[in-house]
């Protein structure tokens, strides 16, 4: 297909500026989302939409990012956490909820399925169970050890959180969000040398991660006054 079409497919949706409240938009744009998302597919492969994502001119890559994260399966996901890095700031904001997309898509569509199930519980024992018994299924799978290791994290299980969060990085090494959950646990467990470590990882995988700068500064002046630990 040609370049034109997915960009005559993006111009129908309302127009976002970086700034922009992405939340907002999205609330406003779920129904030109679902013409856009069914447009791409009836038309767009998705090795074409991840060809896309180095062209110019800079819409049509926001147009395949965009694409992919309705799309999308983990075969793209290497391609879209490249953009991470792209010099758009729109196009970065779309690859990272793009990425979140695309890892809960991550096993056969019963586990896709099984995930949201199990992510949706309200009561903990329940969203656990469901997860151990999705995690011996589909071992492979990693955004159940992902969503695993949060609600160890709230339970106040660091040690197995990041035991989960290792086992995500393994299954999808470009996974931001599992770094980033493995130096808050560490943080827990008052091991700032490992945190850092981990905070570093997470930002060298997706240097939008803003917030991440004062707290790898705050862990560095720390352990530069004599602050230790085992790791």
């Amino acid at each position: 297909m040609s370049t034109p079409l997915l960009l005559d497919y993006y111009a129908r949706l309302p127009d976002l500026q970086p700034g922009d409240d992405e939340e907002l938009w999205a609330a406003g744009a779920q129904d030109a989302m679902r013409e856009f998302r069914t447009a791409v597919r009836a038309r767009y492969t998705e090795g074409t939409l991840v060809r896309l994502l180095g062209a110019d001119p800079l819409k049509t890559r926001r147009a395949a990012v965009l694409a992919l994260g309705l799309v999308g399966t983990m075969q793209s996901n290497a391609a879209v956490a490249g953009l991470l890095a792209d010099p758009d700031p729109l196009v970065q904001r779309f690859a990272s909820d793009s990425l979140w997309e695309i890892w809960f898509r991550g096993g056969t569509a019963d586990q896709n399925a099984g995930l949201q199930r199990a992510v949706r519980l309200a009561d903990p024992a329940a969203a656990r169970a469901a997860l151990d018994d999705l995690a011996r299924r589909a071992p492979d799978f990693a955004e159940v050890y992902n969503q695993r290791a949060i609600g160890l994290f709230k339970r106040g299980e660091f040690a197995r959180a990041v035991a989960d969060c290792e086992a995500t990085l393994r299954l999808n090494p470009f996974h931001f969000g599992a770094a980033a959950g493995m130096g808050q646990c560490y943080l827990k467990m008052k091991k700032p040398r490992a945190a850092l470590r981990a905070f570093r990882q997470a930002l060298e995988l997706n240097p939008t991660l803003d917030q991440l700068h004062d707290t790898i500064r705050t862990l560095e002046e720390a352990l530069d006054n004599g602050s230790r630990d085992g790791d």
